[in-house]
């Protein structure tokens, strides 16, 4: 599985390097106010991924930890009802019997 893995991210590497070295143009940004500003159509389109990954990972981490909030708690609760762990009960014998010893085992 861990091959399949880095297989997958060597061909994403690949493909990312290839459609760099093909599209390393300037384009211009029209900015607000008569700005412009150059910049190389890969670094864009990663800037562009990013701000849009962004906050679907702080949303994802934000929901893994209240779900993970949840788990402990109900958890928790559910140790608070079993109540404490019970110590083990002297076997009880009938009247007149004698326990046998039994050897350690090793």
């Amino acid at each position: 599985m861990n091959f399949l893995r880095t297989l997958f991210w060597i061909v994403i590497t690949v493909v990312t390097v290839v459609f760099s070295a093909n599209n390393w143009k300037t384009v211009t940004i029209n900015l607000w106010g008569g700005m412009q500003a150059d910049a190389k159509l890969p670094a864009l389109l990663l800037l562009a991924f990013l701000l849009g990954a962004l906050p679907v990972y702080a949303w994802q981490r934000a929901l893994r930890w209240r779900l993970g909030r949840r788990l402990e708690l109900a958890e928790r609760a559910a140790a608070e009802a079993r109540g404490p762990a019970e110590e083990p009960q002297e076997p009880i014998l009938p009247p007149g019997a004698t326990p046998i010893a039994v050897p350690p085992a090793v």
